[in-house]
């Protein structure tokens, strides 16, 4: 796991626990904030998990080119 795909999740707790108090005390600009702060944790995360696969894939290509 890279940092992006940790803050990513970070971001996805934060924004449920911010949804979960908006739509408890009735708040829909803090629940709304909230969905918005999940939906931007799992962009940030999909994009941490691309870059590392991109970055395994590259690792792959060295071993094979030193063989």
């Amino acid at each position: 796991m890279n940092k992006d795909e940790l803050k990513g999740k970070v971001k996805q707790i934060k924004g449920a626990v911010k949804q979960e108090i908006g739509v408890r005390t009735g708040d829909p600009a803090l629940a709304d904030q909230g969905a918005g702060d999940r939906s931007a944790g799992k962009m940030q995360e999909r994009f941490g998990k691309g870059k590392r696969k991109v970055g395994e894939a590259i690792e792959d290509i060295g071993r094979k080119v030193k063989r």
